[in-house]
């Protein structure tokens, strides 16, 4: 275990001094960032009953893709065509 302890703590401290900074404020910076990334993981939208109701009424549509993208859908990616293009035998 404390072989285990003096790995992590000595990464730590390599990756604090490449920081340009000591183990407490690098462990600081490092958890302040990991509580921010909670915290707006569970931002949380207000609405009232109505406006709720209607924004799970359109979740559950189906989709109504308009002309635009049924022209893209029909047309190949790039990388697709690089990739199978090269392995087409013409015949000749």
């Amino acid at each position: 275990m404390a072989e285990e302890a003096y790995k992590e703590r000595n990464l730590i401290d390599r990756a604090a001094r490449l920081r340009g900074k000591n183990r407490t404020d690098f462990i600081l910076d490092a958890v302040r960032t990991v509580a921010e990334e909670a915290l707006y993981d569970q931002a949380i939208i207000k609405a009232d009953p109505e406006a709720y109701a209607k924004f799970l009424a359109r979740l559950d549509m189906q989709p109504n893709p308009g002309e635009g993208l049924r022209k893209t859908m029909q047309i190949s990616a790039p990388w697709e065509k690089a990739k199978f293009g090269s392995m087409v035998k013409t015949g000749k």
